[in-house]
């Protein structure tokens, strides 16, 4: 009679949890995650104008209302961009985003100031959130790159010039006119968007309409500075 012969079926060894591959493997996902949502809002306000920003909303509730018309960059008075730039970052058509030279000048000084480029002041205002949390600079400093592969110079500035904000509970460009001159964004004079171009670092500190000596002083710069950029190319990136 035959012998009968028992096939022994091997056991699977059985996995051993790693905690450090499990909290790469969804780091990794929830990196991802983030990169897409953040590209996914980049070109969503690339193609629309955004209807509100987090900021705009915090004051608006405070305030009870903020005040804020979208004016597209034809309806803008040409020298008010180029104000614009003169005073907050005169190497706007020359970096990609961040400006290297002015973060190395602001290390060397030990201070922050003059470091912050409009494409970074723009990704603060529209997709994160006012603070110094390193949170918030680290998410910036990615996503400002991106905004800049994605949007056009000119569409970084227009977007800027209508979700900056000008006096409390007033944003924008078309409405900043109207609030301190009562005319609108395309009928303002070199000495209008000098003034409103430098009272952006401190809104609710200065005034356009009632300057002080120095926001005088700083206006009459900003204007010989939109004259050079205009002069030398430095505005060629947004203006024809």
């Amino acid at each position: 009679m035959a012998k009968r012969t028992t096939k022994k079926t091997k056991k699977t060894p059985r996995r051993r949890f790693r905690p450090d591959r499990w909290i790469m493997r969804w780091t990794l996902r929830l990196v991802s995650v983030v990169f897409l949502l953040a590209v996914f809002l980049v070109v969503l306000w690339g193609v629309f104008n955004p209807p509100t920003t987090y900021y705009m909303m915090q004051e608006s509730r405070r305030l009870g209302g903020v005040e804020q018309k979208w004016a597209d960059m034809e309806q803008i008075a040409p020298v008010m961009p180029r104000a614009a730039v003169a005073a907050e970052d005169a190497n706007f058509c020359n970096h990609w985003g961040l400006d290297i030279v002015a973060i190395r000048k602001a290390l060397e000084d030990d201070s922050g100031r003059g470091a912050s480029t409009i494409s970074q002041q723009v990704v603060k205002n529209v997709f994160l959130w006012h603070g110094r949390t390193w949170t918030r600079k680290v998410l910036e400093a990615a996503m400002t790159p991106l905004m800049e592969a994605l949007w056009s110079k000119q569409r970084i500035l227009e977007v800027y010039l209508n979700v900056a904000e000008f006096d409390e509970g007033v944003f924008g460009i078309e409405a900043a006119a109207q609030h301190y001159f009562g005319v609108d964004a395309a009928s303002l004079t070199p000495t209008q968007a000098a003034r409103l171009a430098a009272i952006l670092p401190n809104p609710k500190g200065r005034s356009a309409s009632n300057p002080s000596s120095f926001v005088r002083k700083r206006a009459s710069q900003i204007v010989d500075g939109a004259a050079t950029i205009r002069a030398d190319g430095r505005a060629d990136c947004f203006q024809s």
